[in-house]
């Protein structure tokens, strides 16, 4: 395993830098990233990017050095898809934000490695609130991957992130995101994408852990011919009270697209709640719409609920909506078993399954990442 030296630049505490060292962030860095990041608490511990990207205009920096070295690029965009006055949480977070991720590409520029965030809560009853912008200029492409974790304390902390991208015409921003926030988080964000003529924005949202969940990314597709995909997973289990998760797609201009997709599977007394809005304006024609939810329950004592709203205001606008609610189902299991598998190895393997959508989209470093944190969940007794 490669040693985490870089990360001496700044002082880290010595428990952090082993975590990072056992998530193989710097492996993945040389072998398949474009550029690393890492946060713990409220600051930023390390951010590097490769010069073949520093050469071709790309920024990846921590917010706060971003608003010094590039001032008029940085104030230019923040808070311009997500204002202070949006909601109580964005206040918070404008009022008090440290740290996060800046990303800008340039015209034309097409990053084909993935940029990575890592962000670490290690304090209890500590308060994150970072802030990430990012901006893919006309005709630029980028992935992006954010990962988040802390360990269990009594005492609560809460993590009021604010995330904003701005996709301008014929732009494609990825964003992935892979939440394992121990069950004592509070977990309140607020995400959301404008996007501008023939772009794309695809939402990749895994939600595991917290003890409170509420997150709604959404997309504003301004621009004529844009599209966007949504797809997110919860898994809620004991000790949390409920995952509060869903999408919002917001048609403004003809003949845009969207795709919404969710998963979610509820044991030992979880709760899951979707929510969806789909939006279509009166002057934007032949839009189209697609909203799936599938949840999946494991026990008598889970629950799960869903909620959409549609609110369409052009006729000829094409909007499908279907929900289904569904549990383990003792013949699969049965047979499973029949083959020599114990029930904990075919509840999982049908879980894993049921998840195959959301996991196949994944790089294959984090598609294993997240079998694995799924299996540790499918472990937990009740």
């Amino acid at each position: 395993m490669i040693k985490l030296k870089k990360f001496e630049e700044k002082v880290v505490p010595k428990k952090t830098k082993k975590i990072f060292d056992k998530l193989g962030l710097p492996q993945a860095e040389q072998e398949f990233l474009a550029g690393l990041g890492a946060q713990h608490e409220s600051e930023s511990v390390y951010h590097q990017m490769r010069d073949e990207w520093k050469q071709k205009g790309v920024i990846f920096l921590d917010t706060d050095t971003a608003l010094k070295e590039y001032p008029s690029i940085f104030k230019k965009y923040f808070a311009t898809v997500v204002p202070a006055s949006d909601n109580k949480f964005a206040a918070l977070n404008s009022a008090l934000w440290s740290g996060g991720t800046f990303i800008y590409i340039p015209k034309g520029v097409e990053v084909t490695m993935p940029l990575q965030t890592y962000f670490r809560i290690d304090t209890k009853q500590m308060g994150q609130f970072e802030r990430t912008l990012i901006v893919a200029d006309e005709g630029s492409n980028v992935h992006y991957i954010e990962g988040c974790t802390a360990p269990q304390f009594r005492a609560a902390s809460l993590h009021a992130a604010v995330v904003e991208i701005i996709a301008k015409d014929n732009a494609t921003v990825r964003y992935t995101t892979i939440q394992n926030w121990s069950k004592n988080i509070y977990n309140l964000v607020t995400k959301r994408a404008v996007i501008g003529k023939n772009s794309k924005v695809q939402w990749i949202d895994g939600n595991l852990g917290s003890g409170v969940t509420m997150k709604y990314p959404a997309v504003i597709l301004k621009g004529k011919g844009a599209s966007c995909e949504l797809l997110s997973i919860s898994f809620a289990s004991k000790k949390q009270q409920v995952l509060d998760s869903g999408s919002k797609a917001i048609h403004l201009a003809s003949n845009t697209n969207s795709t919404i997709i969710s998963k979610s599977i509820c044991k030992d007394g979880g709760v899951t709640n979707f929510r969806t809005f789909v939006y279509v304006d009166k002057k934007a024609k032949d839009c189209k719409s697609f909203v799936q939810c599938d949840a999946l329950v494991l026990d008598k004592k889970s629950s799960t609920n869903t909620y959409p709203f549609l609110n369409i205001k052009n006729l000829n606008a094409k909007i499908n909506h279907e929900a289904k609610v569904s549990k383990i189902e003792d013949e699969k299991i049965f047979y499973l078993m029949s083959r020599g598998l114990s029930k904990k190895e075919a509840q999982a393997l049908i879980v894993n399954g049921f998840l195959d959508s959301f996991v196949k989209v994944l790089p294959m470093e984090y598609a294993i990442e997240m079998n694995q944190l799924i299996d540790i969940e499918m472990e937990e007794q009740a």
